[in-house]
Formats: C-alpha cells, sequence, structure tokens
C-alpha cells in the first residue's frame, strides 16, 4: 500500500478538478485509473489531519488542538495505523513529514514505523520556541533527514529525496517479498515557496511572483514525482496488488497560491491567470469547504473500476480504517470513529447511514481555556449542509460555493447540529491532553543533531540505485 500526502496543496491545483493552467499529467492520469471519494474531508491545518489519518479518530481526540507550542504532539495512548498493519504481517516506512511530536518518545520510529525518513517540525528548516524544530539551518535543496534516527545529508530538492528513498525501500520490500505500507508525505508545496529552477520557469516567465512560481512549482515537481513513482510500480509488477491513495493534508494555502480574485500571470498570448479554488469559498485554516476539501484518489488495478466518483462525504477518520480493511487488519478497539470507504469503493451506491463531522481550528493561545473557544472557528457537515459558526448554514448539494445562508429556512438543521456538536465537544474536551503542556526548553532535533555532528559527524546519504 501507498499513501502520497502533500503539504497545503488542497482541492485545487489539480488538472482535473478543472484548474485552468497548471500542468499535472501524473495526477491527472491517477485521477483517471481511480476511484475518487470528490467530498474528501479533513482538518484546517496539517498536524490534525496527520493525527487522524494515523488513528482513526478526531485530531482534538488525539490531543492535537495546533501546529506547534507542544500541541501538536499525537496522544501516546493511540495504536498507530502501522501498529495495527504490523499484526498483519506488514512493514511501514514513513518518506518526509511526520508532524506529530519530535520528542523521541512522539517520533515514528515508536509509534510502528519501521523504516524512517524524516524531516522534524511541521517543514523543513522551522524551529519554534518549543520542542517543535526541524534540524538546525535546514533547507529545501540539500537538506539533513533523520534516516532510522541518524541525520544524513542528502543532494538534492527535498521533494525528490523523499520519493527516491521510498522507491528504494519499496524496491527492497518487493525484492523481500513483504506485503508493506509506505507513508510519502511531502512538505511540499507549504511555505517558504521554493521549487527547482526547471519548475518555477514557466510560471516566472508568465509574470508569476517568486513565492507563486515557487508554489505552483513545487505542485508540478510532486506530479513529476507521482509519475516516476507510478512508472517504477509498473514496471517492478506492483500495480496489481498495491492500492495507491493520493490526497491532501487541507485546503489550498493562501500564501503563494495568489490572491483568489486577483491575476497572478499572463501567457504569452495576452490570457490572464488567475488562482484557482475549484469555486469553493475558503482556504487552509479556514472551518468552510475549502478550508477542508482535498484529492482523494484511490487505485487498486483489476480490484476497482476505475475512473468513478463517490460524492458520498468522506473524511480523514475514514483512511485508518479503510488501509485496515484492505489489510485484514483489526481495529484497536474504541479507537476508531471512522468508516472503511471499500464498500463506497467497490460501488459508489453502496448503503451508507449519513452521519455528522465536526470541524474545530483550534490554535487559541497557550493557556487558554479551550471550552471559551468552543462556539468559535467551528463547523458541522453532513451529505447535505454545513453549518458554519452559530449563524450559518448552506445547502451544499445546491449551493457548493456556500454563497447563500439558508439558517432562516432550515432552523431545525441548524438545531440539531449544533446539538449534535455541543455532545461531541463535551465528549471531546477531556481528551485534549496537551492543553497544559509546559514548553519545552530544548529542541529535541537540535539537540540530537548537535550530539552525532560532534561525536560521528553527519555523514552523506547514498541514494538507492532505481
Amino acid at each position: 500500500m501507498v499513501l502520497i500526502m502533500t503539504d497545503d496543496q488542497g482541492y485545487g491545483p489539480v488538472g482535473r478538478h478543472g484548474h485552468p493552467w497548471i500542468q499535472t499529467p501524473h495526477m491527472d492520469q491517477l485521477y483517471d485509473t481511480s476511484v475518487r471519494f470528490s467530498r474528501m474531508l479533513v482538518a484546517p491545518t496539517c498536524a490534525p489531519t496527520r493525527s487522524a489519518l494515523m488513528t482513526g479518530r478526531h485530531p482534538m481526540r488525539n490531543g492535537v488542538t495546533h501546529t506547534i507550542l507542544e500541541r501538536e504532539r499525537m496522544t501516546l495512548d493511540a495504536v498507530t495505523l502501522p501498529q495495527a498493519l504490523k499484526k498483519v504481517g506488514y512493514t511501514s516506512g514513513i518518506f518526509g513529514k511526520w508532524h506529530l511530536g519530535d520528542e523521541d518518545e512522539y517520533q515514528p520510529n515508536h509509534r510502528g514505523f519501521d523504516e524512517t525518513f524524516i524531516h522534524g517540525a511541521g517543514g523543513i528548516g522551522q524551529a519554534y520556541d518549543c520542542s517543535c524544530a526541524d534540524a538546525p539551518g535546514n533547507k529545501y535543496f540539500d537538506p539533513a533527514i533523520r534516516h532510522n534516527g541518524k541525520f544524513v545529508k542528502t543532494e538534492g530538492f527535498c521533494t525528490d529525496l523523499f520519493f527516491t528513498a521510498a522507491l528504494g525501500w519499496i524496491q527492497e520490500k518487493k525484492e523481500a517479498d513483504d506485503p508493506f505500507f509506505a507513508y510519502i508525505v511531502t512538505n511540499a508545496p507549504h511555505g517558504p515557496f521554493l521549487a527547482p529552477d526547471a519548475d518555477k520557469k514557466r510560471f516566472l516567465e508568465m509574470g508569476f511572483s517568486e513565492s507563486e512560481a515557487g508554489f505552483y512549482g513545487m505542485i508540478e515537481n510532486i506530479d513529476d514525482n507521482v509519475g516516476r513513482l507510478m512508472a517504477k510500480l509498473e514496471e517492478w509488477k506492483l500495480l496489481d496488488n498495491t492500492v495507491v491513495i493520493f490526497m491532501s493534508d487541507n485546503g489550498m494555502t493562501g500564501g503563494g497560491s495568489g490572491r483568489l480574485g486577483k491575476p497572478i500571470g499572463k501567457t504569452a498570448d495576452g490570457e490572464v491567470l488567475y488562482p484557482y479554488n475549484a469555486k469553493m469559498k475558503g482556504l487552509k485554516g479556514s472551518s468552510d469547504e475549502g478550508g477542508v476539501r482535498v484529492p482523494f484518489f484511490v487505485r487498486w488495478d483489476g480490484h476497482l473500476t476505475p475512473n468513478r466518483d463517490v460524492d458520498t462525504v468522506a473524511a480523514h477518520i475514514d483512511v485508518f480504517p479503510t488501509i485496515a480493511a484492505l489489510a485484514g487488519a483489526e481495529l484497536p478497539a474504541g479507537q476508531v470513529e471512522g468508516r472503511s470507504l471499500l464498500p463506497l469503493a467497490e460501488n459508489e451506491n453502496a448503503d451508507w447511514k449519513d452521519r455528522y463531522l465536526f470541524t474545530h481550528q483550534g490554535r487559541w493561545k497557550t493557556g487558554e481555556e479551550p471550552n471559551d473557544y468552543q462556539w468559535k472557528h467551528f463547523a458541522v457537515r453532513n451529505q447535505k449542509y454545513r453549518l458554519v459558526g452559530e449563524n450559518a448554514l448552506f445547502d451544499m448539494e445546491a449551493d457548493p460555493s456556500q454563497k447563500t445562508n439558508v439558517i432562516d429556512q432550515h432552523p431545525d438543521v441548524a438545531q440539531a447540529m449544533k446539538t449534535a456538536y455541543d455532545a461531541w465537544w463535551k465528549e471531546t474536551r477531556p481528551m485534549m491532553v496537551n492543553e497544559t503542556a509546559k514548553m519545552s526548553p530544548t529542541k529535541p532535533f537540535f539537540e540530537a543533531y548537535y550530539s552525532q555532528e560532534k561525536g560521528e559527524g553527519i555523514p552523506a546519504w547514498v541514494p538507492p540505485k532505481l
């Protein structure tokens, strides 16, 4: 199994999603050969979504209410997806972004992963006044990467490196005939918006700013790597028995993507180009649809009929039980609140009971009482409606762009959603285990890097021969 998740790409920047000028031929091919869950909803920001994937339950029930300040650490009481897969003979590898705790006990090698090739914090080079920090002075080009607990010095662009490392590991698993779960988690196209010159070139020529050219250049670079991965899986004859999933971790960032409705560049023919968000309201960080809707392509050759859409609302909490069902793994008792999407992937008309999905932006200040923020920055979603805050209800089937507030026409719907949300919050508040955490006086990645540098040194990473 291969799960690819990009960082801050969101739903819009994929050619097949109607984007008018981005070039993503390999994502488009994956789209064409997959079952697409066209209403996949995740969290408004990155660490929360990652914790939902790893546990099958809402991020706040994993203690993840922020992306920094010790509140990105996933509770140690959870059984992770790779731990569940290990019980049925799978070996698991992570390549890229973890972002669920940089202190040793929270690291992926202690959470079920057998192979780790990661950066620290929420992005390469990030460092905050807490434990959340990457290796000191790290850059997107030639970064120091923590490979199975030891730092190595790499050469090349980060996304290329993560895919290369994943491919080398997959090749080893293939040769050993070991069932595997490869979790390829790019930090791109998260800011800073830096891309290889070849990927930025055409955007700069069209008048994009450096940051905008970097953002879209990173996406097209990811696309190249998706193509490289799929070509190798085909060459190695793995596609018939390997599920490939592609998604993003939250809505499109408003940073490098440009301002919606404002020109971003111009083609050689004079056509004015604008940012594209699939006509959705909201971007990363928002509780609106555009803040949480992402691509979700599932390809399994010979098993799932390709080139189909499933419009049933699905969520990040469903990824764990879906992968577990595919692998024949048992779910940890009392933990997973999502549902396997396999019945819908096999038949888009399968019976599926409607449910409420809850979104909260979190991110209140350290030391503040979460209950004071219960009724702020939240949303409730079911198949038909999205409640955003206490006073706005949208019919997402009739009005997917959220232009018309219909709460006055359907007060009973809004009240039912608020009642369900209130009950959910009261159950969830005691599970926010990081709210009183003291800020770490040290940065674990800094300490480990400096200690290794002084001792055995930082060796060069030797890429696999593919």
